[in-house]
């Protein structure tokens, strides 16, 4: 299908776009006032829905076609350019390769103010890959990463929100601007960072996300701000039996950096959260190694917790080289704040989200989430169908870090979480890679689309909600400007030798 719209004539999607305009507009002439419009909606509002349901189609083949990509973080060539592709032949004006990485681009349609940016991802997750089934299966084209925070819906559900909006703007000559980002890497927590940094959200008016999940709701609890950092350690390789006396072990240096942050956790808020993986811990036993890397994630709710506890282990990687005569170097990868709630677009979302309702979903969705959390050993509940309240304040944190805050400490930003996987199952796992490949999860993405969708023509169409948002916005960041938690000077960790 791809190749199809690539290869479209320019008469050809004239020719598309006047069949789906008559198409909405003998839905519209049909649509009752039922349930999903539980509040009274605006012609532009049931435009929207009425859009959203005629790319029903292809929000299901975006999704797949991600799902089967799986690209980790900064790797995902092929699923950005099928994005790109997509909005451009929609008559999205596309700047690949934006903030120094190859793998995000910015999507522009309109003129002028406001300017609304949607937020996509569709990076995965390693190691976490799985069968579209209810149960431990390799996926049989051999793929071992996976979808197992579903930013395949992520990514397929913002970018039809971003044709929807367009769409509006041109049936009703609205003035405004939709700008899609395709930010890559989240789940390294950098391609928002870099794209914050580089200044591209900072003409916004406001910002739209979401996020697939457990549960549906508008964006409430508070997230943690963090570091992604990496520590490597020098040393001297030695025969390990025959003259180790001669080695300095890079390893042991990681061991006993390791060990005084795990002696420090006695000693940190119940707020803070710490760990690590070795990616390079030396090559073979009979060899003293000399070098070994650790990398690192320190997070706390927010940036002054993360830097006083980052400021610690520093000094206790410092120690640990002292005491096994190495040298070492920090790499600070990433760094993030917690996300700023902004209550009036949180109060407007949360409107459109009761007026859409939860995920439709099938008896045989529920019977494959009945059949997952019964592999897991969990209770049978299946989908949640439930829409959470907009609590009167944020909720206590209990999640991780997200780089959406970054776009949240420039410009006003909301979100909300829709059902895409069963009640209680492990996040980031092989169940919710599974989960986000059946047929299922698409249906939540749906419902993803149509709130962003009524949420950013609300944000077209009414001035006093865009001047309430600004409004609070700078209430809550007292006006302190922007200041990235990385290093002017420093570029996005690219991997070397990274390409198509």
């Amino acid at each position: 299908m791809y190749q199809q719209i690539q290869t479209a004539t320019a008469s050809g999607r004239r020719a598309l776009q006047a069949l789906v305009s008559l198409w909405l507009t003998l839905v519209l002439s049909a649509v009752p006032c039922t349930s999903l419009t539980a509040q009274a909606l605006s012609q532009e509002k049931r435009f929207a829905l009425a859009a959203v349901d005629a790319l029903s189609a292809e929000v299901h083949h975006m999704s797949q076609t991600l799902w089967d990509y799986s690209e980790t973080a900064m790797l995902e060539y092929r699923s950005a350019e099928f994005l790109a592709g997509l909005l451009e032949a929609d008559g999205f004006v596309v700047e690949r390769g934006v903030a120094g990485m190859p793998t995000a681009f910015v999507a522009s349609y309109g003129n002028g103010k406001p300017i609304v940016g949607v937020l996509a991802e569709y990076d995965a997750l390693p190691g976490v890959g799985n069968a579209p089934v209810p149960r431990r299966e390799v996926r049989s084209d051999g793929v071992t990463s996976g979808q197992g925070c579903g930013h395949n819906l992520f990514g397929a559900a913002s970018v039809a929100t971003a044709m929807v909006l367009k769409r509006v703007i041109d049936e009703y000559g609205l003035r405004g601007t939709v700008r899609l980002y395709g930010t890559p890497a989240e789940e390294t927590v950098v391609g928002k960072v870099y794209m914050a940094k580089a200044g591209l959200f900072e003409d916004l008016d406001a910002a739209l996300e979401w996020h697939p999940g457990l549960e549906n709701a508008v964006n409430n609890e508070r997230s943690r701000a963090l570091n992604n950092f990496t520590v490597e350690f020098f040393g001297q390789a030695a025969h390990a039996s025959a003259d180790p006396w001669n080695g300095r072990s890079a390893l042991d240096a990681v061991e006993l950096m390791n060990h005084g942050v795990n002696l420090m956790r006695e000693h940190v808020k119940e707020s803070t959260r710490i760990h690590y993986v070795i990616p390079s811990a030396g090559e073979a036993p009979n060899v003293v190694p000399e070098y070994a890397k650790v990398w690192y994630y320190v997070r706390d709710a927010d940036r002054a917790g993360v830097e006083r506890y980052y400021d610690w282990i520093l000094k206790i990687a410092e120690g640990a080289a002292l005491a096994t005569r190495t040298t070492y170097n920090v790499r600070l990868i990433t760094g993030v704040h917690a996300v700023v709630f902004n209550r009036p677009l949180q109060e407007v979302m949360q409107r459109n989200l009761e007026a859409v309702g939860a995920p439709d979903f099938t008896a045989a969705d529920q019977e494959f989430a009945r059949q997952l959390q019964q592999a897991l050993q969990l209770d049978e509940t299946g989908l949640s169908v439930e829409i959470k309240p907009l609590a009167d304040e944020p909720l206590p944190i209990s999640g991780g870090s997200t780089d959406v805050a970054e776009v949240s400490h420039i410009t006003p930003t909301v979100g909300l979480t829709v059902t895409t996987a069963a009640a209680g199952i492990p996040w980031h796992s092989w169940a919710t890679s599974a989960s986000h490949g059946a047929e299922g999860s698409v249906r939540g993405a749906l419902v993803a689309a149509k709130v962003l969708a009524l949420t950013g023509v609300d944000m077209l169409t009414d001035a006093s909600l865009l001047e309430r948002a600004r409004a609070f916005f700078a209430e809550v960041t007292e006006g302190k400007p922007y200041v990235s938690p990385v290093p002017a000077q420093q570029a996005p960790p690219v991997p070397a030798g990274a390409g198509r």
